[in-house]
């Protein structure tokens, strides 16, 4: 059975802030699980890696967070998008497309094509 790669480095934080404007406020687990569901199970979310990327975040002032009550009514530390979460989510999603699109032109090239 084929093991799940982990989270590229620089991309987890993307997917946290982007997890969080689409769906609200979530605690740790729940990020973890909603990353994991929307790569289609292809990823696994490492807790040793993302809490202290949470706390980075929050140190940052891209998330916030407070305790509440999670599904199963225990405490939890539930995180939220700031106005400064926003702009960063922009600004990194805008970074990423053109990341991406750069390395799309590399697999088109043919060296045929080439001068």
């Amino acid at each position: 059975m084929k093991e799940k790669p982990d989270v590229l480095q620089g991309t987890l934080a993307l997917m946290v802030l982007k997890t969080l404007d689409v769906l609200g406020p979530q605690h740790g687990y729940g990020i973890a699980r909603r990353i994991e569901q929307i790569s289609g199970d292809l990823l696994d979310v490492n807790q040793g890696t993302l809490y202290p990327l949470l706390l980075k975040l929050e140190h940052e002032g891209s998330i916030a967070s407070q305790w509440g009550a999670s599904e199963n009514n225990r405490r939890a530390r539930f995180y939220r998008l700031t106005v400064t979460g926003r702009k960063q989510l922009q600004t990194e999603t805008r970074d990423w497309n053109q990341t991406a699109a750069i390395i799309a032109r590399f697999f088109e090239v043919k060296a045929e094509n080439l001068p």
